[in-house]
């Protein structure tokens, strides 16, 4: 196969994966709003056949360019969102068995291939210098795969942040309805506990899981994601010891990988000694987020610095 073959390939596969991820969407909203069976299952089908056309890209990319595709900021962006994808089926959908949150993922594998179609997009085109060495598919796999982790904690992280809060304004205006005597065993999503209205660990009804749900998958994730976002900023220090002669130097990229690890070591750190858990751990968990999309698009795009190639 030609090399302007599978670029075209590669493109039609996209448009496929875009539209399918489209549709999908739509389909899992519609079973948010109103529990219809039918439509969470044309979700998972559309879902599962837009990350199929998603591989059929990334793999036709790589045909196209002579190499594993991992050599600028669009193949990083297609790699990631199709991990995503991936990691929302596997982790969400079969592992935990939640089926009211691919909306909101899938959108944001929208919103992120549309950037990288309109402003990323680059054709195939051989590797800079710097790139070509063994540890570009070590350090850039692993932190694609921690990357893609770590932007769906993020994503739970900011659906328990509202769930949590739509539970406590709920709780609230309980409380002076409990103190009338009245049985709140019929109340959803509440119980009564000492006198006082407090959430239920399982609420029976409400649009998005319960928030302590979504905490606990939110946490397994980055937890997860972790170890790998670590082992990958380690292997880029060696990466940078070879290409540049020094294995830190405080390159922006460098230093906004570290910021991030930083954030998300205190986030895990807080849960495991100080006891954190729920709204304030999940606030560290919103800032990692922020600063993990930073370090990608603002430091890739908008700071000069040795890593402006993958651009």
């Amino acid at each position: 196969m030609s090399g302007g073959a599978a670029a075209r390939i590669s493109t039609d596969a996209f448009t496929v994966a875009f539209v399918a991820y489209l549709v999908a969407v739509l389909a899992a909203f519609h079973h948010l709003a109103f529990r219809r069976r039918s439509a969470w299952t044309l979700s998972i089908a559309l879902t599962g056949a837009g990350a199929l056309a998603h591989l059929v890209s990334v793999v036709a990319r790589g045909i196209a360019a002579g190499r594993i595709p991992l050599g600028n900021m669009y193949e990083y962006s297609l790699a990631l969102s199709l991990l995503v994808v991936l990691a929302y089926l596997g982790l969400v959908e079969w592992r935990a068995g939640v089926r009211t949150v691919g909306g909101f993922v899938l959108a944001f594998v929208l919103l992120t291939l549309a950037v990288a179609a309109l402003f990323l997009h680059v054709g195939p085109a051989p590797l800079v210098p710097a790139l070509n060495s063994y540890w570009r598919q070590v350090h850039v796999g692993s932190m694609i795969v921690s990357s893609a982790l770590l932007a769906l904690g993020g994503i739970l992280t900011i659906l328990y942040l509202v769930k949590e809060a739509g539970e406590r304004r709920r709780a609230a205006r309980l409380r002076p309805i409990a103190g009338a005597g009245v049985d709140l065993g019929t109340v959803p999503e509440l119980q009564l506990d000492g006198g006082t209205v407090t959430e239920a660990s399982v609420p029976r009804r409400g649009i998005l899981p319960p928030a302590e749900v979504l905490d606990r998958l939110a946490h397994r994730t980055i937890a997860f994601a972790f170890p790998i976002w670590t082992f990958g900023i380690i292997t880029g220090a060696i990466w940078a010891e070879r290409a540049w002669g020094r294995y830190w130097g405080w390159d922006p990229k460098e230093t906004w990988s570290f910021v991030t690890w930083v954030i998300f070591a205190g986030y895990l750190h807080a849960r495991a000694t100080a006891g954190w858990s729920g709204r304030r751990a999940a606030v560290i968990a919103l800032v990692g987020f922020v600063s993990l999309l930073v370090t990608y698009y603002a430091v890739n795009l908008w700071i000069v610095g040795l890593h402006s190639y993958a651009t």
